[in-house]
């Protein structure tokens, strides 16, 4: 009726117009949603990403990582219209930061990736090992315990590099594809270390025994030989004892201090006086090594009691690894020191024969006129 109404009363310029009108509109409309619909799906493409310096690193950190086949929207934008609407708001406050250069670097998550985000792909409840197969991991049980996935795995798609001061805004232009394979070839990075799970168990109460967490492959291609144990294990400990202590730290029933490699500052403030311990010292400290170190060997059994000086004068740094040399005063137990036998002024070291008060030419063993001074009792324990 209003259509009737208009063709009988408008005159015929004025309807034109107003269908002009309309079509203009309804053109507009079109375009505006057909841009911002394309816009929407061009600004959440991983590619959009590496479009502004700033995210140069995360971009070809991403694409070098085992998630390069996952949007990056995928794990940084929340389920829902709402989550979608708040990031592309966040979006366009990160546009005028880098316009008015107000943006904080290095650039970092406001919040951590949900549990969600990882669920949307993998399913926890079935998974029980790495992809190696050796190490056992429940993660279901740690759900159970409210351990989020990103406590562990938050190296797994940018390798840290924000901890690892690789995203300074003079970089950025250095950033490629190879740069990014770089970055994320270092395991320790972008993969959740032995570190990480033992202090963890620690902190809650949990077993730190092998068993717990491997199935296979514990004992090294090296700890297989015959003589290992007898022979070759502390000439292995000499040449990286690093390596021993990456695994046998945690076999300790009592903290281990000293052994970590010593800082460039230390070194300096310190005049380089800073003396690292030794495998001499580990197997003396570590109760995973003392276990075997204070039982008697079979090699001191016999007349070793007579002959065990020329073995020691052969190398006397080996004893070091169960006897205390010096501070005899300081070991307990039944930790064997040579002073307490051996005099401190009869030492190698030191020329007590000539500073002796009585001439000593040509006298080999104590004699009547060496009681005189001291006592029989305690000299005829070595000399007979």
């Amino acid at each position: 009726m209003e259509e009737e109404h208009m063709n009988k009363t408008s005159p015929p310029r004025t309807r034109y117009k107003v269908y002009k009108y309309l079509t203009v509109a309804l053109l507009f409309i079109v375009v505006f949603f057909s841009l911002g619909l394309i816009g929407v799906e061009t600004t959440s493409s991983s590619s959009f990403c590496s479009s502004c310096h700033e995210m140069k690193p995360e971009y070809y950190t991403w694409k070098a990582s085992t998630h390069s086949e996952v949007d990056c929207v995928k794990c940084h934008i929340g389920s829902g219209t709402e989550e979608y609407a708040k990031a592309k708001a966040n979006g366009l406050m990160q546009v005028y930061k880098k316009a008015t250069q107000t943006y904080t670097a290095p650039i970092r998550m406001p919040k951590e990736i949900p549990d969600s985000a990882c669920e949307s792909c993998h399913d926890v409840s079935k998974r029980e090992v790495t992809a190696s197969g050796d190490i056992i991991i429940p993660h279901d049980k740690h759900q159970n315990k409210d351990i989020e996935c990103i406590q562990c795995h938050n190296g797994v798609a940018h390798g840290k590099i924000a901890d690892r001061k690789m995203t300074f805004q003079t970089d950025y232009e250095k950033w490629d594809t190879k740069t990014g394979t770089s970055a994320m070839a270092d395991l320790k990075f972008t993969r959740p270390d032995m570190d990480t799970c033992i202090d963890c168990h620690k902190a809650r109460n949990v077993t730190i025994e092998c068993s717990a967490c491997h199935k296979t492959g514990m004992v090294p291609k090296s700890h297989k030989a015959e003589d290992f144990k007898t022979k070759t294990h502390g000439k292995q400990a000499a040449e990286n004892l690093m390596k021993c202590n990456q695994c046998h730290s945690d076999m300790s029933k009592e903290p281990l201090k000293g052994y970590e490699d010593v800082s460039v500052i230390d070194r300096f403030l310190n005049n380089n006086q800073v003396k690292q311990k030794n495998h001499y010292n580990y197997a003396k400290e570590n109760t995973f090594c003392k276990d075997c170190h204070s039982k008697r060997p079979a090699s001191h059994n016999g007349n070793f009691f007579d002959s065990h000086g020329a073995t020691a004068n052969k190398n006397q740094e080996s004893c070091q690894a169960c006897h205390e040399v010096k501070r005899s005063n300081e070991t307990g137990g039944n930790q064997v020191t040579c002073s307490s036998c051996h005099p401190s002024k009869h030492s190698q070291k030191t020329s007590w024969k000539v500073n002796h008060p009585i001439s000593l030419e040509g006298v080999s063993k104590p004699s009547a006129k060496c009681y005189t001074c001291h006592a029989k009792v305690s000299c005829e324990k070595c000399h007979k």
